[in-house]
Formats: C-alpha cells, structure tokens, sequence
C-alpha cells in the first residue's frame, strides 16, 4: 500500500443501515410524533429528535422575535434620542460664541 499512491483510503468506519419503521400504522413520515436521526462521527453517537412545532411553539417563537424587535427598536431611539441634548449643548456653544465675538 505503501507504494501505491493513486489508491483511495478506505472508510475507517462503515455506515450502519437502518430499515424504516415497519410497524403497523400509517407510513408517512409527517404522521409520527418524534423522528431519530443518528449520526456516527468518529468520536461518537450523536441522536438528534426532531418534532412537530405546535401552536404554542410558534407563540413562543413570535413572541421571541417581538421582543427582539422590541429590543433592536429601543437600542436606535436611545442612540437618536442622545444625540438630541449633545446638538442642543452645541447649538448653544455656538450661539454664545457668535455673542462674544461681536
């Protein structure tokens, strides 16, 4: 092997082949509450769950994005809003000068 560099590397691992669920009930994948997926890396198993967003998860997600909003909306009037006192401070400065040198 050593001599032969145009050879491709071989798989440390091989993938592990899972059927789908045969079981009674309905077939499509929409229909079942919670899917697994699995993920063999070369540390590990990971399984991650996927469910179906319900109603009150998207509450959640549009009140979490609401107040986001919220939030980004007061950070830019409070940056607006304290510039206002400054071009005031400012604006007199410049009236006073103008007074003195006449």
């Amino acid at each position: 092997m050593v001599n032969d560099t145009n050879r491709p590397e071989r798989p440390r691992f091989e993938p592990e082949i899972i059927p789908p669920d045969r079981g009674g009930g309905s077939s499509d994948w929409r229909n079942t509450p919670r899917r697994e997926s699995v993920f063999t890396q070369s540390r590990g198993t990971e399984r991650i769950f996927v469910g179906r967003v319900g109603p009150l998860g998207i509450a959640l997600l549009l009140l979490a994005v609401a107040a986001i909003a919220a939030i980004f909306v007061v950070a830019v009037v409070g940056a607006v809003l304290i510039w206002i006192p400054i071009l005031a401070v400012l604006v007199l400065a410049a009236a006073i000068f103008r007074f003195l040198r006449r």
